[in-house]
């Protein structure tokens, strides 16, 4: 069995540079600690991944549509379909003193964001800087070890759907989701992952939805009441066709980029690239 376009799926992998087996990304425990990439405050687990979707660089995502549930292999992503080639147009010599307060401080190898462009340091002397704001990964041949852990298939494993219209993704969280503790920062990082890999998105959209007790409980005879099933829950506040707000989050919460950036892995990418996509 293949997953068809727009498949939920739990994705394990560790990523590496071919050339030098460097780990740059992973959603394993165990080969982060072998890497630099170790961070005892982050929660290593499987990623949630909608196959055919661009939310993973192109040559992965082609790779995923013909596998299946439980199979390992080892995915290896050519340039073109991974961060493209290095662009010389994209490496600039400027000023030090563009670099504001702290341009004397600036160091090769250091990460800077300059006109709304992230870009890497490569050369400093004689008052001037060279800045490379090709991705870091450019150029690269890549490799994915990969372990499709599970699809999300019944109802009850689908705790969020997705809708994408022209420049626009819907998220609808259920009660579930809703309720759980830290999910601003869920939100935010999921926004972020989103924005790297659907180019032309400008606007995500959370509704939070609550349904009534005879909707969950389909099993039970409807008691009397004036409001259908399949309705969101109303509050004594709240008209019976809008989603319910939660008490610390509004229900339709909606998130604007201000870029259309493509550019990192995974939905989760590593700090040092938080903000390479707006290179892309």
């Amino acid at each position: 069995m293949t997953f068809d376009k727009g498949s939920l799926i739990l994705l394990d992998y560790t990523a590496r540079i071919k050339d030098n087996g460097e780990i740059f990304e992973t959603t394993i425990e165990e080969d982060a600690k072998k890497s630099n990439l170790y961070d005892p405050t982050r929660t290593y687990e499987p990623r949630l991944i909608s196959v055919g979707e661009g939310w993973v660089l192109k040559g992965l995502d082609e790779a995923l549509t013909s596998t299946d549930v439980g199979q390992k292999l080892s995915i290896e992503i050519s340039p073109d379909k991974g961060f493209g080639e290095r662009d010389t147009n994209k490496v600039r010599m400027i000023p030090q003193r563009k670099l504001g307060e702290k341009a004397n401080e600036i160091k090769v190898g250091d990460v800077v964001e300059l006109d709304d462009r992230t870009g890497i340091i490569r050369y400093i002397g004689s008052g001037r800087v060279q800045i490379d704001y090709n991705h870091r990964l450019a150029s690269r041949v890549l490799v994915y070890d990969v372990n499709v852990v599970k699809k999300i298939e019944s109802n009850d494993d689908k705790k969020a759907k997705f809708e994408y219209n022209d420049d626009t993704v819907v998220i609808e969280l259920s009660e579930d989701i809703s309720l759980l503790d830290g999910l601003q920062i869920i939100k935010k990082a999921v926004t972020a992952d989103i924005f790297k890999f659907i180019d032309g998105l400008n606007k995500i959209t959370f509704q939070e939805v609550y349904l009534s007790q005879k909707a969950k409980d389909s099993s039970s005879p409807p008691p009397s009441s004036s409001t259908p099933a399949n309705e969101t829950a109303e509050s004594s506040s709240t008209p019976a066709n809008e989603t319910a707000e939660s008490s610390s989050t509004p229900a339709n919460q909606t998130v604007t980029s201000n870029t259309s950036p493509r550019s990192d892995t995974s939905l989760r990418s590593e700090t040092a690239s938080k903000s390479e996509n707006k290179t892309e």
